[in-house]
């Protein structure tokens, strides 16, 4: 195969997706890696020559293997045929060894050192002389420093931890596979008829009569929501309980081991903790700093979240009588949920017919154009899936024509049996300056959205048009991007920064204005009723304390775990998340209860959300409070708008996170917006 018959050697902007197949994977990777080593000689032997352009060659080291590794990377997340996922299997290995090589190749670090002292690199301009500053920190968390021995002990620890947090990973995934339950329709009195309909497809797909229930989300949550059955309620709850725990694959030893490892990879290179180490680049700096502001939050939130238990005590005792059993684990989210019927009269069903998707996006596109100036037009280019859609991004012009193209992005909303579950945005192209002009980024939003039915087109919940939101503030954070150091662009931020971007965009779906966009019946065209925006407004809030301290509990086992707990001590590691977990536990749970070991954002990977947990309710705070200044201004504000991109959206990684809001906001975040917004004041 040679090279201009391999579209993975020959991506210009569109990618060649109709063209492109499993086995140029391989052999492209191959040559790519081939010629990121020969790059990488050239680069580390710069102490020999002079220096013009190490910082900028530097940054391009491994731009096109960064874009064809994601794009096969992506192939299998969307179309995952089993000739699909051979070929990302089988370019893991070399790639994996090439990117862990390269932040410990001795040649480059000397190069950077040397290059660090040089005039040139005295006088670089900020954002170059930020990224350098940075490649060299992370250089140094690496080990670069560290001598012989204790590197060598460095790469024992990190593989390792790789085996371990994969051996992790895969109990608790077999031990979801594992579980099934077959029932017939009548012990599923309550549970939603699409969910009913799915579950006796599922069991007819396998030659069985009646409902095939699992542990996946989209079964096991409306079960434990809306069965009217409690002993089913109950079987479910526990057989989620024991993932993690069968002795074929029991996690518990392993979770130990994981924290032993990250404790004596943290020390020997000098840190005091784990989550002294990974948040070292973050904003909170410190595991102390996110133990400090989850303690503020969990404190300002208890006296609502104790207000919350005994409410739902007292009408679960005037619905059931005083003589019914004490309220178990199993029966929490189906009272609640009886309770919020009662209290709003309110089913979120009643919105779908007013999130059409075509609808929702036509007004998303609308609302960024009014508050950002950009324009969004539907464009034409290869896909993946006769579902994939393509879209181009154009800036303001002059005397409101469309300016420069900026960006493109493909959208791919719905399920398919070879397509990974969830929501994600990803970054195929970063632009960047090139002969006098900046060159477009390319980009993707794709999500498992309520397909189109046999009559009706596809109709959204209220989450998937947060989702939806959230996904396009995503590709805002790489579209908007104008800094010039493409390491430094886009998304390329601390991990507690990232989601702000993303999270902000929420707010425009729960503003009468911004609803009034695109919230039409799909069959009437009838704008969302008052009355159900009122209701959808008013039960927002519902138990807000009570989703606020399971996050808490989250967020204060990991950090508690990373900073407070001693791995060498005679401490059981599961007992001790166990207790910590109690506190924010509306009942006492269970002494069998062992949540961490299935706990996959902490432990299936060799780092992952270890330490890091805390960073979805950062987010929220940041999120809260940026969009007051909207509130205030105006939520169509261009002006703001205009801000916002200038000071936050557009600068990427380029500045300190906490410098880019204070220069968007005018001072530090404020935890209380949070609170406010959740009705927690």
């Amino acid at each position: 195969m040679t090279q201009s018959t391999n579209p993975l050697l020959d991506i210009q902007f569109q990618i060649p997706f109709d063209r492109l197949r499993p086995e140029h994977a391989q052999p492209a990777i191959d040559t790519l890696l081939d010629q990121s080593r020969a790059a990488l000689g050239a680069l580390a032997g710069a102490g020999e020559r002079d220096f013009a352009g190490f910082v900028d060659e530097l940054d391009r080291l491994t731009r096109e293997l960064d874009t064809a590794r994601t794009v096969v990377g992506h192939m299998d997340s969307v179309v995952a045929t089993d000739e699909w996922r051979a070929a990302e299997e089988a370019i893991l290995p070399g790639v994996t060894e090439f990117y862990t090589s390269l932040g410990l190749d001795a040649g480059l670090w000397q190069a950077l050192k040397a290059y660090a002292q040089t005039p040139a690199a005295q006088h670089l301009d900020p954002v170059r002389a930020r990224f350098l500053k940075l490649t060299m920190d992370e250089f140094r968390r690496g080990g670069a420093d560290l001598p012989k021995d204790k590197k060598a002990r460095l790469q024992e620890l990190n593989a390792e931890l790789a085996q371990v947090t994969n051996t992790f990973a895969k109990n608790v995934l077999d031990a979801t596979a594992a579980f099934e339950l077959y029932v017939p329709a009548e012990r599923l009195s309550g549970v939603p008829q699409r969910v009913q309909e799915a579950t006796r497809a599922d069991a007819e797909e396998r030659g069985q009569a009646g409902h095939r229930l699992t542990l996946h989300a989209p079964v096991l949550t409306p079960v434990l929501t809306y069965a009217d059955d409690r002993e089913l309620r109950r079987e479910l709850w526990q057989a989620s309980g024991l993932v993690g725990q069968q002795p074929e694959g029991d996690n518990r030893p392993l979770v130990r081991r994981i924290l032993e490892l990250r404790r004596e990879k943290a020390q020997l290179l000098g840190y005091r903790n784990f989550a002294d180490l990974v948040l070292e680049d973050r904003m909170a700096k410190t595991g102390d700093a996110a133990l400090a502001f989850e303690r503020d939050l969990e404190a300002k939130t208890r006296p609502a979240w104790e207000r919350e238990n005994a409410e739902l005590e007292a009408f679960y005792r005037q619905q059931a009588g005083t003589d019914a059993p004490a309220l178990a684990h199993w029966d929490i989210a189906y009272w609640a949920e009886k309770q919020r019927q009662e209290q709003y009269d309110y089913d979120e069903e009643e919105l779908r017919p007013y999130f059409e998707l075509n609808s929702v996006l036509a007004g998303l596109f609308e609302i960024v154009g009014r508050v950002f100036g950009i324009t969004v037009k539907e464009a034409q280019a290869p896909g993946w899936h006769p579902d994939v859609r393509y879209y181009d991004i154009f800036a303001e012009g002059k005397d409101g024509q469309r300016g420069e193209h900026i960006a493109s992005f493909y959208t791919d909303w719905f399920p398919r049996d070879t397509k990974r579950g969830g929501a994600w945005m990803n970054a195929f192209v970063t632009g960047g300056p090139a002969e006098g002009q900046f060159l477009p980024h390319l980009g993707l939003m794709c999500g498992n959205m309520t397909p189109p039915g046999k009559d009706t087109p596809a109709l959204l919940s209220l989450d998937e048009v947060e989702t939806v939101f959230h996904e396009f503030g995503h590709l805002l954070h790489h579209a908007l991007s104008r800094v010039e150091v493409r390491s430094l662009s886009g998304t390329n931020v601390a991990w507690d920064f990232v989601e702000l971007p993303s999270q902000i965009m929420e707010n425009w779906v729960w503003q009468r204005e911004a609803l009034d966009l695109f919230a039409r019946h799909y069959q009437t065209g009838e704008r969302l009723p008052e009355d159900l925006f009122r209701k959808m407004l008013a039960a927002r809030n519902y138990r807000a304390a009570s989703a606020a301290m399971r996050q808490y509990s989250f967020g204060m086992t990991d950090l508690s775990l990373h900073v407070e707990y001693d791995p060498a001590s005679d401490t059981d590691p599961v007992a001790y998340a166990r207790e910590v977990m109690n506190r924010f536990s509306p009942l006492p749970l269970p002494g069998d209860y062992a949540m961490v070991a299935r706990f996959g954002h902490l432990f299936a990977s060799p780092v992952g959300y270890g330490a890091g947990y805390y960073s979805y309710k950062w987010a929220e705070v940041l999120d809260a409070d940026a969009f007051s200044r909207f509130e205030q201004e105006g939520i169509f504000s261009r002006e703001t708008g205009r801000d916002f991109v200038d000071t936050l959206l557009g600068q990427g990684g380029s500045k300190d996170p906490a410098e880019l809001y204070r220069d968007f906001m005018g001072r530090d975040p404020d935890p209380q917006a949070l609170l406010r917004r959740s009705g927690l004041l």
